[in-house]
């Protein structure tokens, strides 16, 4: 199960992203992110080429809901190159705008609203929207599952999957804060999912104090659900 860690809290890259970047460079994280806000274009475009200088796959998660601030974001996430974008709703226009450039596209299914970001919507409604991701070519999902409002995260996480089916990638992000959250995110289907403020606040292992720390243990977590997995799968 692969581990994004990104440069965020509450829900904005951290100003010092680039700082924190050069302390973790060599902890082993392989998947880095960052938000579309928090900090100034050309920071973003720094730490865009030095996460991708490092061998790790970059990726910019959208904050903003309304369709005009995702379609800005998307072109700046084209214009800063990175690997994936994750986030909006507004499919088809932003589609559009990635066409050709070979950035991996996200989208949130549901019915995200508000910031920090809630998620609306059914298992039912999230099945549907995976589907038509897949469809339409998206390389996954983007599940607000923790945040959700009107739903178990669980269940979610489960519809998600079987809309997307074995050709996308299911990412979780948001509210992942211990091993055991982890362990069920790979039993539902995840294939990956997000930390930002747990590591740097110290919540995913309270009794270590520092951030690499922190990394090291939710890599060693993600790393620990692949036989889990297999398990569930055989059973």
């Amino acid at each position: 199960m692969d581990f994004i860690f990104m440069l965020t809290r509450e829900d904005q890259t951290v100003e010092d992203c680039l700082t924190v970047f050069e302390e973790i460079r060599d902890v082993g994280v392989r998947h880095i992110g960052f938000k579309d806000i928090g900090v100034e274009r050309k920071t973003l475009e720094e730490l865009n080429r030095r996460i991708k200088e490092s061998g790790a796959i970059s990726y910019m998660e959208v904050v903003a809901t309304s369709a005009e601030e995702v379609l800005r974001s998307a072109k700046a996430a084209r214009e800063i190159g990175v690997d994936r974008l994750m986030g909006g709703t507004d499919l088809d226009a932003v589609l559009e705008i990635l066409e050709g450039s070979g950035i991996g596209y996200y989208p949130f299914p549901g019915r995200p609203a508000g910031h920090p970001t809630k998620l609306g919507g059914t298992p039912d409604l999230i099945e549907n929207h995976c589907r038509y991701f897949t469809e339409r070519g998206c390389a996954g999902a983007d599940l607000l599952a923790f945040r959700a409002t009107e739903a178990d995260p669980l269940e979610l996480v489960r519809a998600a999957r079987r809309g997307l089916g074995d050709d996308g990638e299911l990412v979780v992000a948001g509210s992942v804060d211990g091993a055991a959250r982890i362990r069920a995110l790979a039993q539902a289907g995840a294939d990956a999912f997000t930390i930002g403020s747990a590591a740097f606040d110290g919540a995913f292992s309270p009794r270590k104090g520092s951030l690499r720390g922190q990394l090291r243990d939710i890599l060693t977590a993600a790393a620990s659900t692949g036989p889990e997995i297999e398990t569930a799968q055989a059973s």
